[in-house]
């Protein structure tokens, strides 16, 4: 089968309009790259065109494979593809839309907004310039710059254009490198510890005539940092945007370790060392195999604390614990695995974004296991709270205030 079909005032090109089609939605949002064309392509080849719903439901089939993406993958295809209904879809598109909106609504009306850009990417764009009107000058002292609405805005509300500039962002993000005091000691001439090994020999080299004081202090040394991230449906919408900030640390600093989880645990640190962060997250979706799915948060923790926790735990590590706290199986052991957890590392963060609304309480049961068991909880949903975190973890934090943290938190749930 043949796919030199004829379309209306374009014959033979049915093929580059597949291509073109994947362009759109890649544009839009969605992860369409040559592989998936190919596939189309193949699947069109099967299904054949002799009606609609057919190249319709083959397209849908190799390109969308997450529920968020129907809607963005529906308009799409009959604005693209020519439908008679196509004006009032792009006024749909286009339109704003005022009023109360339901958590369903929000999401479609974001697609929208995606799916507009992609079909028409400078409509954002600024207007071209009459030279012979007057330039007229605004005062912005008590406006916000786009870069500052950037920053604020939430990953799960943002555009495809805003999504890649918060991904470049994220890349240029630096994290200060926080050092502890290690067992060990090196040679100090400032030190505050006199080093009676090293005086002694520094005596005996004059004959005993002059015994110069040799003085040492700790070595200090930034600890390992581990992040541990959940990939379940209920944190798809941010965990892509982890992903790029979990690459921005690991090629940032060393010692770092980063598992993701949703119904079992996968190691992708070795991943994410690749400098070229496109090849790491292709390496990266090629090897989990539970993306936004489920999520057995006990069980995965039990597998990383009896595989992994003695390897990278030692030397006061920080642990990162990136996840809603949602779990399938009714936190089952989690309170058991969290206390092993804590116990095991110098500082536990659990990064929520759920965290962001003020009302939230931790209700679900595997919130509650999990708030009982950290030293610091955070909101982790846009680029400022991603460099307010790094500001933290950049500072010192003496024993004494983690245990008073902890206190804090398991009297406050």
């Amino acid at each position: 089968m043949s796919l030199d079909y004829d379309l209306p005032g374009e014959p033979g090109k049915l093929l580059v309009n597949i291509m073109h089609f994947g362009r759109v939605l890649r544009a839009a949002g969605l992860p369409v790259g040559p592989g998936r064309i190919i596939e189309a392509v193949r699947a069109v080849e099967t299904a054949g065109i002799e009606h609609r719903d057919d190249l319709y439901w083959a397209l849908h089939a190799v390109m969308v494979n997450r529920r968020d993406q129907r809607d963005t993958f529906d308009q799409a295809f009959h604005i693209f593809w020519r439908n008679p209904r196509i004006l009032e879809r792009m006024m749909s598109v286009l339109l704003p839309s005022f009023g109360a909106e339901s958590p369903d609504q929000t999401s479609i009306t974001e697609a929208n907004r995606r799916l507009a850009e992609a079909m028409m990417p400078g409509i954002e764009g600024e207007a071209p310039k009459n030279d012979e009107e007057e330039e007229i000058q605004f005062d912005a002292a008590f406006t916000y710059s786009k870069k500052e609405a950037l920053q604020n805005m939430d990953f799960e509300s943002m555009s495809s254009t805003e999504i890649d500039a918060a991904r470049r962002a994220i890349a240029r993000l630096h994290l200060p490198i926080m050092q502890v005091p290690t067992r060990r000691f090196r040679p100090d001439n400032q030190g505050n510890r006199i080093d009676l090994r090293a005086t002694m020999r520094a005596g005996l080299r004059h004959g005993g005539d002059i015994i110069p004081l040799k003085r040492r202090s700790r070595i200090r040394r930034h600890p390992p940092l581990v992040v541990l991230c959940d990939i379940s449906g209920s944190m798809s919408r941010y965990s892509r945007m982890f992903l790029h900030f979990m690459h921005a640390i690991t090629n940032d600093r060393d010692r770092v370790h980063t598992f993701v989880f949703g119904t079992r645990l996968s190691n992708i640190t070795r991943h994410l060392r690749q400098k070229d962060v496109d090849v790491a997250l292709e390496r990266v979706g090629d090897s989990v195999e539970d993306w936004s799915g489920g999520t057995r948060i006990g069980a995965c923790l039990a597998d990383f604390n009896t595989h992994w926790g003695r390897r990278i735990l030692g030397q006061g590590a920080l642990v990162l614990l990136i996840t809603d706290g949602l779990d399938r199986e009714g936190a089952e052991g989690l309170d058991f695995q969290m206390e092993r957890l804590h116990k095991s590392c110098r500082r536990l963060i659990w990064l929520n974004p759920l965290l962001r609304y003020e009302a939230y309480e931790a209700r679900a049961a595997g919130a509650k296991a999990i708030v009982s068991h950290v030293d610091e909880s955070r909101s982790i949903h846009n680029l400022d709270s991603m460099s307010q975190l790094a500001d933290s973890l950049g500072r010192e934090w003496p024993r004494q205030l983690e245990r008073g943290a902890t206190q804090k938190i398991e009297d406050a749930a």
